[in-house]
């Protein structure tokens, strides 16, 4: 065979190569199965898409762009301001829900800030509003970053020199000083000392109306009671000792009920305004919201932001009177937000191996702002540790 002949043999072989692979290559892209098809089609429609100007979001002119702008300024415009009072207790919602979803080194460190008082047995902490002691719900609890801040407190050691552990009761809604001890011992102490009323502890509470009179003892039992009606719940409230007689010219003693607990509070007018008042407490005993039932459902002055004792057979914010209303510049349907006016002032307990220890602790910033809109006076005296 010449050279010119095998030359056209090769190259119509090569030519019915390049036409086998090209027609496997146009079935394989014809198959659904194929991944690599798949890829190269959408590939193909994403680049068709791009390149297709109907596919293209349409854009704003000129002016229809500041006909938006105009409009969003507008209903900004329209929408009233939020007063004092709303943008304050807004604020404390915020803070609140914050701290307890915060990292636990966070809390920790605001802790270690607020630190009030210390010494070899115990330390006392200003707790922030809304975070509670102890918790399961699974938030961030004053009990959950003790151990971070036991080692801040020693100087970040690998091993710190104490364990906190909470020793006295504070509510999730209450602020002000909360008491904390250093060994397990030592809490064993300070219970004794409080169930042989050695532990005083005083609080500032802003009420809805006046107590008459202004200085006096609360001394009625508290029971739990469920209350039936379209949300049934359960309350602590008042199981009284005494009635009155059928001529309803005197009282009776009746028998007490096994489940009541007995609770006694002691309570002092310090200044009264606008129909409210400023009213110190001092509990003698530690049974579950004793302060709030007893002033809400013993005097009928409930505690400011007491949402679930300023009523009895249901659950609803509470309802404040218009001239209240008017001082804190609050509408009755914002009045939910409104936190309990309830802070722990002054700590006093015995000391062991020197002085008695006494704290006070300084109100909180929505505490002081109320104060001042219904034009009560605290009474602020600074003590020394």
């Amino acid at each position: 065979m010449n050279p010119c002949a095998r030359t056209a043999c090769n190259f119509n072989d090569w030519r019915q190569r390049v036409t086998t692979v090209v027609s496997r290559t146009a079935t394989r892209g014809k198959c659904r199965r194929c991944p690599w098809a798949q890829s190269c089609q959408k590939r193909s429609q994403t680049t068709d898409a791009k390149n297709d100007p109907v596919s293209e979001k349409p854009r704003l002119s000129a002016l229809d762009l500041a006909q938006k702008i105009r409009d969003s300024a507008t209903k900004k415009a329209t929408q009233p301001p939020l007063s004092t009072q709303q943008k304050r207790v807004l604020d404390i919602k915020r803070f609140s829900t914050q701290l307890q979803n915060v990292h636990p080194n966070v809390l920790a460190k605001h802790l270690h800030r607020s630190v009030l008082y210390q010494d070899n047995d115990v330390v006392v902490i200003n707790k922030p509003y809304g975070v509670p002691v102890r918790d399961d719900t699974g938030v961030t609890s004053i009990s959950s970053v003790l151990p971070v801040l036991s080692k801040m407190m020693t100087g970040n050691k690998i091993k710190s020199d104490f364990n906190l552990l909470p020793c006295l009761r504070l509510e999730k809604e209450a602020s002000g000083a909360l008491l904390l001890a250093k060994r397990a011992e030592v809490v064993e102490r300070l219970l004794d000392l409080q169930r042989n009323h050695q532990v005083e502890m005083t609080y500032w509470v802003i009420t809805v109306g006046v107590p008459v009179p202004s200085v006096g003892i609360i001394d009625i039992p508290i029971i739990e009671r469920e209350v039936t009606g379209p949300q049934p719940h359960y309350k602590m409230a008042l199981s009284p000792l005494f009635k009155m007689n059928d001529s309803g010219d005197g009282l009776t003693k009746i028998r007490a009920h096994r489940q009541a607990h007995p609770a006694v509070t002691k309570y002092k007018v310090l200044d009264s305004s606008s129909g409210c008042s400023l009213v110190e407490l001092q509990p003698c005993t530690g049974v579950k919201h004793q302060m709030r039932v007893h002033m809400a459902f013993g005097l009928t002055c409930p505690i400011l932001g007491d949402h679930k004792y300023s009523h009895w057979n249901k659950l609803a914010p509470q309802k404040l009177p218009e001239r209240v209303l008017k001082k804190l510049g609050l509408e009755q349907s914002k009045s939910r937000h409104l936190p309990l006016h309830l802070f722990a002032r002054r700590l006093m307990l015995p000391g062991v191996n020197q002085a008695n220890v006494s704290v006070s602790c300084p109100a909180p910033k929505y505490f002081t702002q109320t104060s001042n809109l219904l034009q009560l006076m605290l009474p602020f005296k600074e003590e020394r540790h």
